[in-house]
């Protein structure tokens, strides 16, 4: 699948204004810091479609892109850290939880991870909450080109291993780089292949 088109469509914070096409969408979420913003570029070939910003925790709205006219990405607000108010935290987090429970268009969230770390408890935790949910999703793991070829294989071991202390087994998952563009074909037609199993199903 070629992105031929990406338009921002709209931002807000309740799951009962979003977009009423019955239109696939695929959620990118992930903590603060992932760098979401420039995954997100990097996959639809646009340099600013997503705000990026040095300071995490920029994005605290539901944000919609309308891609080749056919399915809906929409940037969520991280999870995790965040240099926002208790309140707001707490509002934007309720209606993750909201979008995530209500939203019928949704068939599939990414749930993005930095591969330079070793598994954080509030990914985990955010997928137990998906997986409890009945939320199919998949992990996109993010900034390979930081780290050399040993460090990786083994930080993506680790996540697995962690993951199946509780899971039958592994998620789908990618590894991905923005700076170098690893892993945007692989991502891009996984959601054209899913795009093709749900026509017509919403």
């Amino acid at each position: 699948m070629k992105i031929k088109s990406a338009e921002f469509v709209m931002s807000n914070s309740d799951v009962e204004k979003c977009p009423k096409e019955r239109l696939p969408e695929y959620a990118f979420i992930g903590r603060s810091n992932v760098g979401k913003s420039s995954l997100i570029n990097m996959l639809v070939d646009r340099k600013n479609l997503a705000k990026t910003s040095g300071r995490p925790g920029k994005t605290q709205l539901i944000n919609h892109f309308l891609i080749n006219k056919n399915w809906y990405l929409v940037d969520l607000p991280g999870y995790g850290y965040a240099r926002v108010s208790k309140r707001a935290k707490k509002t934007f987090q309720k209606f993750i939880t909201d979008y995530f429970e209500q939203r019928k268009q949704l068939v599939l969230a990414f749930v993005l991870i930095d591969c330079r770390h070793e598994p954080q408890p509030v990914d985990i935790d955010f997928m137990h909450y998906l997986g409890e949910s009945n939320i199919p999703f998949q992990i996109i793991f993010t900034k390979a080109d930081k780290l050399k070829p040993n460090a990786l294989t083994r930080n993506i071991d680790a996540y697995i291993a962690k993951m199946l202390e509780n899971w039958e087994e592994m998620p789908e998952y990618f590894i991905t780089s923005a700076s170098n563009r690893e892993g945007k074909e692989a991502v891009v037609k996984n959601i054209h292949t899913i795009n093709e199993e749900v026509k017509g199903s919403l």
